[in-house]
């Protein structure tokens, strides 16, 4: 089993503490999407023909394409690759851009996974953060997706933030378990470089909690997890019994996936590739059918060594019999 994972790389602001590849500007969207599309043509024989048990669009924020873009990427994807009938297709989306009839269309689309970035229940971390969305827009696209029958949820969050207390993440965490979602992702802020956060921490415009704080905010955020019937099957991921992430785990079960799209990344067990991380690169490497992307081949040693690292993030811990065939 393989998955795919498809890079939208637009948004319609920069958050604070955001380094991943996207852009605001949308005026290459058309030239982007055509490309998308040739790479997922170009690439069919890379997973070895093996089943795709999972779809992830990210980004960027997916959820601004329209439903034909998406609708003519799964297209594609269905023509060119054997898709299992139980496979997980997931979006990632942001709560100022679900409104029903949004949701509506992604159900009827096929989607029946989403990755809400909620990050917060506060106004004032959301303010901070430079998110789109406020609170009551976070809980009402929740209210409204379980309404047209999306069962499988998960949002993110993020702690450790400046000014947040105990007190504060514990609000955060009731307002969560509260609409009974079935999976979420708590991530500790992270300073990094070429951020708007990493320009405010370095000329002390803000401060952020010591290791001691986040250590407290992340052990009772175990304990809630648990007492919600939460199951802490990675590093930042828990999940409720049958929901844990297809996709995700792929990664760190050492199993096939595709990158598609700027930035992109992929592994066929062998060796690794990555997609340049510009827009206007990757739209002329697939018009020219230049090289817009990185490769590297992995020794036996890289192989276990990766195999190891991810597999420790994990509840399942290493398989010894996948290591004696490395």
């Amino acid at each position: 089993m393989a998955s795919i994972y498809i890079h939208i790389p637009y948004c319609k602001q920069a958050c604070t503490y955001c380094d991943f590849h996207f852009r605001i500007a949308q005026k290459d969207k058309i030239e982007m999407l055509k490309s998308i599309e040739k790479e997922i043509i170009e690439r069919a024989r890379y997973l070895n023909q093996q089943k795709i048990r999972s779809i992830y669009f990210g980004g960027g924020t997916p959820s601004i394409l329209d439903d034909i873009d998406i609708k003519k990427i799964l297209s594609q994807i269905g023509e060119n690759y054997s898709i299992a009938d139980n496979a997980e297709i997931t979006l990632e989306c942001n709560p100022d851009d679900l409104n029903e009839k949004k949701l509506t269309s992604l159900k009827n689309l096929g989607i029946n996974r989403l990755s809400i970035g909620i990050q917060s229940f506060d106004d004032a971390d959301l303010k901070f953060m430079n998110r789109s969305h406020n609170s009551s827009e976070a809980e009402n696209c929740i209210h409204l997706a379980k309404m047209v029958g999306f069962k499988n949820i998960t949002i993110d969050l993020i702690y450790g933030l400046p000014n947040q207390t105990l007190s504060k993440w514990e609000e955060n965490l009731s307002k969560m378990f509260a609409l009974n979602i079935q999976h979420f992702s708590p991530y500790a802020l992270t300073v990094e470089k070429k951020t708007a956060l990493n320009h405010l921490v370095e000329t002390k415009k803000v401060s952020l909690p010591n290791d001691e704080k986040i250590v407290e905010q992340f052990n009772f955020l175990q304990e809630k997890a648990k007492e919600n019937d939460f199951i802490h099957y990675e590093i930042s991921n828990f999940g409720k019994e049958g929901y844990f992430s297809n996709h995700n785990s792929s990664y760190w079960k050492n199993q096939y996936y595709l990158g598609i799209g700027p930035s992109a990344h992929s592994f066929n067990g062998k060796s690794r590739r990555w997609n340049v991380s510009s827009n206007k690169k990757y739209i002329e490497g697939i018009t020219n059918k230049t090289t817009y992307f990185e490769t590297e081949i992995l020794s036996t040693e890289q192989q276990y060594n990766e195999y190891v690292l991810t597999s420790l993030r994990t509840i399942w811990g290493v398989d010894s019999a996948i290591i004696q065939n490395k």
